[in-house]
């Protein structure tokens, strides 16, 4: 179990606590309840279209994720499909260049009026970039084909919205002052403004993954979205919805908040909709047949699922409940340290900890970075990180810091846990889809598996099959003592193999791992698809030494779709020295299950 890893536990425990809310434990004793403040809601001085951007960008993966975002920025997109898409998003510009004009006769300001003007203009400029696509194939095929009712969906929305009809709020009406019309164009640009920022984001994502020499088929497309003009045009929405917005009510900020998620949503099913006739690698489960495949979920849990170490959460309850200095123990209660003595021990453990896995982590990284991957020199060094954790263990136990404990108490905390945003869900998609053949497993150094078995009740997951340590009680008092089933990296991959042999039948496991930190390299590794989420230093110190190569998750799917046209297969294997960098669940459940 990790005291700390690039931080004190107990530390980073009380940050958090000065900034949640409380809950009460039996007997009077009061723990924090373990949230961590949204980053989104931060950035409190900048403008609503940048917050609600902030707010809702994790779901603008799942535009980015769809099998024709992939295909396209990978380059090979079938033509068709590409034909498709451009016959479309006419239709799309034309309902935007429609939607500005309406909000230009709503506003009131001349300068408002000028900008939305130009941002017309832009529009029109992006329409002459589609008649191009016509030239070059020859024939005018966005006559020829029909729209789909995605497209109708958004177009409709935005159109509706441009002319005021917007749910739950009043129309402006014919005699409207110009403050009501005002309103109106704010809500357009609320409509509009998301689009603008999504094909931004994409058009910089896609640059960016564009070879050297500058060969792609959709070159066209990509260098117009990333362009500075496109870029330019794009804040000047985002300028003019905050400048559209300075004088609405709160009320009035959250229908635009609304109509800015919905249109991201409708943006995302636009994108979804786009179809595609060749073999993807997103998302992982499309090629999935319940009948002979099995998907098996592995994953690490703190701070893998959780916001704060486990071994964090135990300690403060440990010092929260434990006697004060002046306070007499009764003759039927264990022999407890008091909470000042509780607090100085657990200070010294941890920094002991931090000090020596800092220095073993050291020692095992070889002097020169090896040329290819080394799986086996790999787990040789990390038996002797094995061999660290296990006498850390050995010294927490040793120090009776975890005698005491009400398992009560630690159930009601773990139900308290917050787990990283999208993860619950993510796990709930999964447990609830009948057409996935799942099994989920948890594997985790954490003391105390009914801690963990508590955070997934609480979020209706009691599905997960949990691996961890166990805290022993005498009548729901914990006696101090551990039963070791994990505590090492050497454990934990022994679990993940034996999990897989147990589990052999006649189905086809696929199968994927989730973790963090050092302690999870090997079963990374192993998974035929292993996913890194954060941003652990010393994971990558140590796997980078060895051959391990780390790639951004979209990165990796836009190489493997080249590997796949070219192939013709989208073959998934372990041990092939390659981890994929994920920042965030969103991206996990976008690669796996798409939208």
């Amino acid at each position: 179990m990790r005291l700390a890893l690039d931080r004190n536990p107990i530390k980073t425990f009380d940050r958090i606590r000065r900034r949640s809310l409380r809950f009460h434990l039996p007997g009077g004793g009061s723990m924090a309840r373990t949230t961590i403040a949204n980053p989104c809601s931060l950035d409190n001085e900048a403008g609503i279209a940048r917050r609600f951007w902030n707010k809702f960008r994790k779901e603008a993966t799942f535009s980015m994720y769809t099998p024709f975002a992939v295909c396209l920025a990978s380059g090979n997109l079938h033509i068709d499909s590409f034909r498709h898409y451009v016959a479309q998003d006419v239709h799309f510009l034309k309902a935007f260049a429609d939607a500005y004009e309406l909000a230009k006769e709503c506003a009131d300001d001349d300068d408002e009026k000028l900008a939305i003007s130009q941002l017309r203009k832009d529009v029109i400029e992006e329409l002459k970039m589609h008649d191009s696509f016509v030239q070059d194939f020859g024939s005018d095929f966005t006559k020829e084909i029909p729209v789909n009712s995605a497209t109708t969906k958004y177009t409709e929305f935005l159109l509706a919205t441009a002319s005021g009809k917007i749910e739950g709020v009043k129309g402006p009406g014919k005699l409207a002052t110009p403050f009501e019309k005002t309103k109106v164009a704010a809500y357009t640009l609320g409509a509009m403004a998301p689009c603008m920022k999504l094909y931004a984001y994409l058009g910089l994502e896609f640059q960016a993954l564009v070879p050297e020499n500058g060969s792609h088929p959709y070159q066209k497309w990509i260098a117009n979205y990333s362009s500075p003009v496109f870029q330019e045009s794009a804040l000047k929405t985002e300028d003019l919805l905050d400048k559209l917005s300075v004088s609405l009510t709160g009320e009035e900020l959250e229908v635009i908040e609304k109509l800015y998620h919905q249109a991201l949503k409708l943006e995302i099913e636009f994108f979804s909709a786009q179809p595609l006739t060749q073999l993807t690698v997103v998302p992982l489960i499309k090629y999935h047949n319940p009948a002979e495949d099995r998907l098996m979920i592995f994953s690490d849990f703190d701070l893998t699922c959780t916001v704060v170490d486990s071994s964090a959460i135990l300690a403060e309850i440990a010092i929260v409940t434990a006697p004060k200095s002046d306070q007499n123990q009764s003759d039927s209660q264990l022999a407890r340290m008091s909470s000042l003595d509780l607090r100085t021990t657990w200070d010294i453990l941890s920094k002991q900890y931090t000090e020596e896995y800092e220095q073993c982590i050291d020692s095992i990284i070889p002097p020169e970075k090896a040329k290819t991957f080394n799986y086996e020199g790999l787990r040789q060094g990390l038996e002797e990180l094995s061999k660290f954790e296990r006498r850390a263990n050995s010294r927490v136990i040793e120090s009776g810091v975890l005698k005491g404990l009400n398992v009560e108490d630690i159930k009601r905390a773990g139900e308290r846990i917050i787990l990283h945003d999208g993860c619950a869900s993510f796990f709930k998609k999964i447990i609830k889809n009948d057409n996935v053949n799942s099994n989920i497993h948890v594997l985790s150094y954490c003391w105390c598996g009914d801690l963990i078995r508590a955070a997934f009740s609480a979020e209706a997951l009691q599905a997960m099959n949990v691996h961890s340590n166990e805290l022993t009680f005498e009548d729901s008092i914990s006696t101090g003592e551990i039963v070791k089933h994990m505590e090492s990296p050497v454990d934990k991959v022994k679990a993940f193999q034996d999990i897989l042999v147990n589990s052999k039948d006649d189905k086809k496991a696929l199968t994927v791992y989730i973790g963090d930190s050092v302690g999870d390299l090997l079963c990374l590794l192993e998974a035929d698809v292993g996913i890194v989420v954060g941003s652990s230093s010393s994971l990558r110190k140590v796997g980078s030494q060895f051959g391990v190569s780390f790639v951004p998750l979209f990165q990796g799917l836009v190489n493997k779709q080249r590997e796949c046209a070219n192939e013709g297969s989208s073959n998934w294997k372990g041990l092939s020295g390659t981890l994929y960098t994920v920042s965030s669940w969103a991206e996990i459940h976008a690669f796996i299950l798409g939208n």
